[in-house]
Order: C-alpha cells, then sequence, then structure tokens
C-alpha cells in the first residue's frame, strides 16, 4: 500500500503547487458567463461607438492575428515582431483573435502597454478563453471594454463590415447570436464586404479540449453566414492554420503567434480591387509571414 500513498501523495503536492499558477476553470466554464459579459458589452458599446476607419484608396490591408499568450512565455518577440510590422504605412489596423494572455491582470496590462497609439494604429481585441482565466473578464473589460462589437472600413467608394464576437466560453449564447442575427437582417446589405472574427474554430481539424463550440450552434452560425453572403470567418484556438472551404465562404484558423509555437505565424488580409471582380471570390487576398 505504501507505494499508492507515496503517488498520492506526490500527486497532491504537485497539483496544490499548480494550483499556485494556474486557473483550470477556463478548460470547461467560465465563472464570469456569457450573458453578463453581453450584458456589459452593450453597455459599453452605448458610450462608445462602434470605429469607421477612413482610407485613402480602393484597397487596404489588415494585421491579425491569435494567441498570443503573454504570460505563458518569458518572452514576447513574436508579438513585438508582429506590432513592428504593423508601424508600415500599408497596414490600416490590427485585429487580435483572442488569448492574447494569460488572463492575469499583470499580463493584459504588458499586452495593451505596447499595442500601438489607437489614433494612429487602431487595435481590435478579441477575448478568448484564457481571458476568462483568473477572473480575466474583470481586467479585459477595463482595459479593453467590449467584447462583442463591430467595425467598419471605408474606403472612398464602399465599405466593409468587420463583426467581432466573443467565443471564449465555448457558445455565443442566446443574446448574442440574436445581436449577430439583427446585424446581418438590417446592416449587411450596406456594405460590400463582411468579415466575422471570433476565437473559437468552427472545424476540428485539431481537437482542443477546451471550449469547444456547440454541434447546433455552429450549424446555425453557418447557414446564417451563407445566408447573408458572409465572405470570410477567421478564428484561432487551435494553434494550427488550417483553411476550410464552405460554399463562398473561407473560413481561416490562425497559428498561434506565442513564442514557443512550432509555426508561428500572423494573417495579412488585403482588401483588393481586381479580386472582387473575380466570380466566387471573396475579394480578399490573404498571405502568412512569419513574426
Amino acid at each position: 500500500m505504501k507505494y499508492p500513498l507515496l503517488i498520492f501523495a506526490a500527486g497532491s503536492f504537485l497539483w496544490t503547487s499548480c494550483l499556485k499558477e494556474a486557473d483550470f476553470t477556463g478548460l470547461v466554464r467560465s465563472t464570469d458567463r456569457i450573458e453578463k459579459r453581453f450584458a456589459q458589452s452593450m453597455e459599453w458599446n452605448e458610450q462608445h461607438p462602434f470605429k469607421n476607419i477612413l482610407v485613402s484608396g480602393e484597397e487596404y490591408k489588415l494585421l491579425i492575428t491569435g494567441d498570443v499568450h503573454v504570460g505563458s512565455s518569458s518572452t514576447i518577440n513574436n508579438y513585438l515582431n508582429f506590432l513592428e510590422r504593423a508601424e508600415e504605412n500599408d497596414i490600416s489596423s490590427l485585429v487580435f483573435v483572442g488569448d492574447i494572455s494569460t488572463g492575469r491582470e499583470k499580463d493584459q496590462q504588458t499586452f495593451k502597454d505596447h499595442l500601438p497609439d489607437p489614433a494612429i494604429k487602431p487595435s481590435f481585441v478579441m477575448i478568448g478563453n484564457h481571458e476568462l482565466y483568473f477572473d480575466g473578464w474583470k481586467y479585459f473589460y477595463r482595459l479593453f471594454g467590449t467584447s462583442t462589437y463591430y467595425f467598419t472600413v471605408q474606403t472612398p467608394s464602399k465599405k466593409d463590415l468587420y463583426i467581432c464576437l466573443d467565443s471564449g466560453s465555448g457558445t455565443l449564447g442566446k443574446s448574442q447570436l440574436q445581436w449577430l442575427k439583427d446585424i446581418l437582417e438590417t446592416q449587411r446589405n450596406l456594405y460590400d464586404r463582411c468579415v466575422v472574427f471570433t476565437h473559437n474554430n468552427f472545424f476540428r481539424d485539431h481537437h482542443t479540449a477546451s471550449t469547444s463550440p456547440l454541434t447546433d450552434e455552429l450549424l446555425v452560425l453557418m447557414d446564417l453566414f451563407e445566408k447573408h453572403h458572409i465572405n470570410m470567418v477567421i478564428t484561432a484556438h487551435d494553434h494550427k492554420r488550417v483553411l476550410n472551404q464552405l460554399g463562398n465562404i473561407t473560413y481561416i484558423t490562425l497559428d498561434a503567434l506565442r513564442d514557443d509555437a512550432k509555426n508561428a505565424t500572423y494573417l495579412i488580409l488585403k482588401k483588393d480591387t481586381q479580386e472582387s471582380l473575380k466570380s466566387g471570390s471573396t475579394g480578399f487576398l490573404f498571405s502568412f509571414e512569419k513574426p
């Protein structure tokens, strides 16, 4: 009996030690439910108008990444290299598709401290499951505000819609799903192109155990996206780049940007006028670069 007892004692010691540096609640649930976060986000949105980015030409670029995980590694070189690329004039704004940090307050603050001046280069940050660890939502809300919103990019002749959703709990929830339906039904036809961003990936090409999305909800969303002519859906979460085509919609799962990721890349998404003329095209060109 002594060996099982020793194993149990060692395991208990390791578990207690891990609890000091880890928070496992986000693996299966969140202490801040999606309905609560959505309600708070709508309150924040009422006080902060959605951003419209004006660009001088018909073509423009967005720099997009996910799973930066500031605090999970002792270095943030990939993140800093990404931001250095963002300083170039051809980039109109930055998009972060969740899991920006461990969830701890200091790590979320470090992430924000390095962001460029929003008046010069706007950044759009979404929540991931890791932002719910360590009671992280209250810090995210204080630092970044809403987790459900949209922004627009306006060229001299057209306007494009970018919708940012909170899937940190593995589900959009009833209220956020209705908000999305309302936006698509009342506003989608006012815009040329439409892209949806959210953290959890739709297709389980590489299964991650935490906060897997609900199958029934995904079917509803994919039907909704097809009905309203969404051009692209960009996600993260699984740390492995995968491209899927469903009908006329391109679904992209991004690589992780964190320093210890084996194949770290980020996405450059370009609104391209020539591409828009092609039959069945999303109207965008995209490429991946190493940090």
